[in-house]
């Protein structure tokens, strides 16, 4: 890949593709960190079941059962026991890829650290930091909340890299920058080295940079993220980030771009004249948002979820002008779930009116949990992860209004799932329609929000189809939709194109569905299929698969491969802004893909600063149906665009 170093304006040419990862790391530290509470250590005793913590907005906020992978911390602790808890947290989890252990640490409103002794936090896999107030201000961290590199070899000393730093979540909260006691070039910025399925949402920094590659740590320093939603932050340093997403946020400014960097609704954002160098594509105001749900207390600190109202044509932070519109859920309207719970108890809990909240752990699902109540919520916290069992769907959701999914992670199973989320059954054969049929809402759209799916990695995973969207109104806000390159499974490429079965990424057959960053990798026909009239795409980001064993493996009838991106033929209208289709035929470089996007050649499709490149293997013959140069092996590493399709 391209980037730039830090702190200059000339190109670094980095060997593209990413390092797999042929062993599986384990962690030996199971933390049983206890709920803390104001002068307690230890949790307090709670009910069994789904009445978890009947005071969303009053009563003791220590009755509340999170379940014991939830650690709340309170301002009156002291900062070297907090620092102690994460530290241990993070040894545990920094090369855990692919476990089992999920984690949130939770702060209640106050601040945390000092100028002389700052808390700095170190984050690792499946672990989520959040804030607990109705603001991001109400909590504060003088300290840091990083990622570092991932130091794959010579013993955590060498390849290090960003390339697999997955699955972590940072939000509602301020950092006000303090590096004391950290070396030379750690005090140049708050680092946030990550990839795909991280998202940082509701921050407000302060006081120093924040940069999205680590240049501390030895190189070659890839990275492949990202995602940034309603938050308000310093001059960024975008580095090595291949390709990124900013939405609804203000930036004071931003350092460079590599292959595809997109800004929605973005006060302070690069202008995109001159694309593709840099490569910035810049929409003015988000059409269509919601802010994901979050979990707070309130004055009497009794905890309840604030669901952000769905909003149109904006630009900036959601909490400018004081709380986010929107509603405040109480705690006691939640069924709080663990995994031990019976997705039988769970859909008994949302037959009755109940919101659900899932809390970190892996669940086993071997039928589907039903969403059918219009404006139920399903928040996951701490990477909480739902895993198929017998081929089951483990979510489905009626063709419904204003329902919220957050937060969760969907595994595939080992025998073949169906698909593993749905939104509303196919056109004409929906969920509720014995009540009116279709009833969805442009102003109400039921809502994806850090929704990740997963084919394989932990273990054998196969699925038909990872996400189907057949409901129209629907709103997906940062997904990653991946069947994996890499695993514990110990398989060849060979293995693993057999055994982990997914053919379908993401099929969107319904209307006006908004995807606000989708990142969708490695499926074995189409990575993603949009059937949908009035659909639109910001930021778009795909991988095709590395382990096709042979081109007859790889072909689409007579057309060599499938299409990174594929809008369906008979579609008469679609806007895609910011997209790039990636090819590593690592398992046979020989083989040819045809078209990175495939679209109706109509002008009611438009393509917007679309790209194609070659990360030394393989080869993507045209960009977009039939135009555009070969990514191929004579160009590894630079990208192939164009800026409109068709042409203006």
């Amino acid at each position: 890949m391209t980037t730039q170093t830090p702190g200059t304006g000339s190109p670094t040419r980095r060997r593209p593709g990413r390092r797999l990862i042929g062993r599986a790391f384990t962690a030996g530290l199971v933390l049983t960190t206890a709920v803390m509470t104001a002068g307690a250590t230890a949790a307090t005793a709670a009910p069994a079941h789904g009445d978890h913590g009947n005071h969303g907005d009053h009563g003791n906020p220590g009755a509340v059962d999170l379940g014991p992978n939830v650690t709340v911390f309170d301002p009156s602790m002291p900062v070297d026991q907090i620092q102690a808890t994460l530290d241990a947290a993070h040894t545990a989890q920094v090369d855990n890829e692919m476990g089992t252990e999920r984690h949130a640490y939770l702060f209640k409103p106050g601040t945390y650290g000092t100028a002389e002794r700052p808390l700095q936090i170190k984050v690792g896999y499946y672990t989520e930091i959040a804030g607990l107030g109705a603001s991001p201000t109400d909590v504060v961290i003088n300290g840091k909340v990083e990622v570092y590199n991932r130091c794959l070899e010579n013993n955590g000393t060498g390849n290090c890299l960003a390339l697999v730093n997955f699955w972590r979540t940072l939000s509602n909260l301020s950092i006000n920058v303090n590096a004391a006691g950290q070396d030379g070039c750690r005090q140049s910025a708050n680092f946030w080295a990550v990839s795909q399925a991280v998202s940082m949402r509701r921050l407000n920094v302060t006081g120093g940079t924040l940069s999205l590659m680590d240049y501390c740590t030895a190189g070659p320093q890839y990275a492949s993220g990202g995602f940034i939603a309603d938050s308000r932050l310093p001059s960024v340093t975008n580095g090595s980030q291949q390709q990124w997403l900013t939405r609804n946020t203000e930036v004071a400014g931003w350092s460079n771009a590599v292959w595809n960097q997109v800004f929605s609704g973005v006060v302070g954002a690069p202008d995109e004249s001159g694309f593709p160098d840099p490569p910035y594509t810049t929409i003015e105001n988000t059409p269509v948002s919601r802010e994901k749900p979050y979990l707070f207390t309130d004055a009497q600190g009794g905890f309840g979820v604030r669901v952000p109202d769905a909003r149109k044509n904006t630009r900036g932070v959601s909490w400018a002008g004081g709380m986010t519109p929107g509603r405040t859920v109480p705690l006691s309207d939640f069924f709080v779930a663990k995994p031990s719970d019976s997705v039988q108890a769970i859909n008994s809990q949302l037959a009755r009116g109940k919101n659900l909240l899932l809390t970190p752990g892996v669940y086993d699902i071997a039928r589907s949990i039903e969403v059918k109540r219009p404006g139920t919520v399903v928040l996951g916290i701490g990477h909480a992860t739902l895993t198929a069992v017998r081929g089951a769907v483990p979510i489905e959701v009626a063709d419904v209004p204003g329902v919220v999914v957050a937060g969760v992670t969907v595994d595939a199973g080992t025998q073949k799932s169906p698909v593993l989320l749905r939104v509303g059954k196919e056109h004409g054969v929906r969920l509720g329609s014995e009540h009116g049929g279709h009833r969805t809402s442009a102003d109400d759209p039921t809502t994806l929000s850090d929704v990740y799916f997963r084919v394989g990695g932990p273990h054998v995973g196969k699925t038909e189809t990872a996400l189907e969207v057949n409901s129209d109104d629907v709103l997906i806000d940062h997904t990653w939709v991946w069947r994996a390159d890499h695993g514990v499974e110990g398989f060849t490429d060979t293995q693993r194109w057999n055994t982990n079965i997914g053919r379908y990424g993401a099929v969107i057959n319904g209307d006006r569905v908004t995807a606000t960053g989708l990142f969708v990798e490695h499926f074995q026909r189409y990575n993603t299929v949009w059937n949908g009239e009035d659909g639109t795409t910001i930021l778009y980001q795909n991988e095709l698969p590395y382990d096709p064993p042979t081109q007859a493996d790889w072909m689409n009838g007579k057309v060599e491969g499938y299409a990174g991106y594929k809008v369906g033929d008979r579609v008469k209208r679609h806007s895609l802004y910011g997209a790039g289709v990636y090819v590593f035929n690592q398992n046979n470089p020989q083989i040819h893909t045809e078209n990175g996007f495939e679209v109706p050649q109509t002008p009611g499709v438009k393509l917007h600063h679309i790209m194609t490149v070659n990360l030394s293997a393989g080869t993507i013959d045209h960009v977009v149906n039939g135009v555009g140069d070969a990514a191929d092996t004579t160009k590894v590493g630079v990208p192939q665009y164009i800026a409109d399709y068709p042409a203006r």
